[in-house]
């Protein structure tokens, strides 16, 4: 795609070099694409414009992937980069409150939209020989080391803890400069890095990714936007597109993906995965106490 000032010139140029091929159904799309502001196209789903431009969703989906954006979302993404580095946060919520209205039905309809789109986005990104990669190195990895920060969070702890209940050793770090230091420092050969982080080339990745060179440690990166950026550092990317208008959260498509892993793990060693959920429902029952009987 070529290199064009904003991602909607970058559009421009795409359906102009395309016309001739595209369907009726997808000049209409491109149509109302190329006339729309930003803000429309960020906060719609893919039924609203098929509504909009008398196609289907469907005709939506196959549009955006013909001009290479892989998708709604990618596009979305595309237009959210530019769209919050020239916004101020304040604003965006209140965009975003505008745009959704007090239409209680209408609200829920649409944030389930925007996950069903980013959760289907994820699976057509699926690098089946990464993912293999990824669940060869924590099947065996005596230890993991899991690392998410802010918003990233609580896809990290996801991930360490059903890795724990299921008698894989794992904890989850999310410090941040200098505190980061002290975990660095329990990180060891043979262990798995898992990082979570979305976008932003953080200080901190780099960090953990020469640590864990410096240790013979594996390193498995989930992101959006980092896989090419450390491609060469890393043994396996796993894609987790992140939300490009804020209205689900950050981490959603994060912890699909720790999901996917586990139930990976699981199969390939479900003799131990077994024995340690039968271990961890009589450690609940013993500290629950007897159940009541019915009389």
């Amino acid at each position: 795609m070529e290199n064009t000032h904003s991602p909607i010139e970058q559009l421009r140029v795409q359906v102009r070099q395309l016309w001739e091929e595209l369907s009726p159904a997808e000049r209409a799309v491109c149509h109302y694409l190329i006339s729309a502001s930003p803000e429309q196209i960020l906060f719609a789903s893919a039924q609203e414009l098929g509504a909009a431009t008398g196609t289907s969703n469907a005709t939506v989906v196959r549009t955006m992937q013909r001009l290479g954006f892989g998708g709604l979302p990618g596009l979305k993404r595309a237009l959210a980069a530019e769209f919050t580095s020239a916004v101020p946060p304040d604003v965006r919520l209140k965009q975003r409150i505008s745009h959704v209205g007090q239409d209680l039905p209408g609200i829920w309809e649409r944030v389930f939209d925007e996950a069903r789109e980013r959760v289907e986005h994820c699976s057509r990104l699926l690098d089946a020989e990464a993912f293999k990669k990824a669940v060869e190195l924590l099947v065996n990895a005596p230890g993991v080391f899991v690392y998410g920060a802010g918003a990233s969070e609580p896809a990290a702890h996801h991930l360490a803890l059903k890795l724990n209940r299921r008698g894989h050793r794992a904890r989850a770090v999310s410090a941040t400069g200098f505190a980061l230091a002290d975990d660095l420092l329990l990180l060891s050969h043979g262990e798995v890095l898992v990082i979570f982080q979305p976008g932003r080339r953080l200080k901190e990745i780099t960090v953990l990714i020469d640590r864990a060179h410096a240790v013979g440690a594996g390193i498995v990166l989930i992101s959006d936007e980092l896989g090419g950026s450390f491609a060469d550092r890393v043994d396996a990317t796993l894609a987790a597109p992140h939300t490009p208008t804020g209205i689900t959260a950050e981490p959603l498509t994060g912890i699909i993906v720790a999901d996917a892993l586990l139930l990976a793990l699981n199969s390939l060693d479900e003799s131990r995965s077994v024995e340690h959920s039968h271990q961890l429902s009589a450690l609940r029952e013993q500290l629950l106490g007897p159940r009541p009987t019915s009389k």
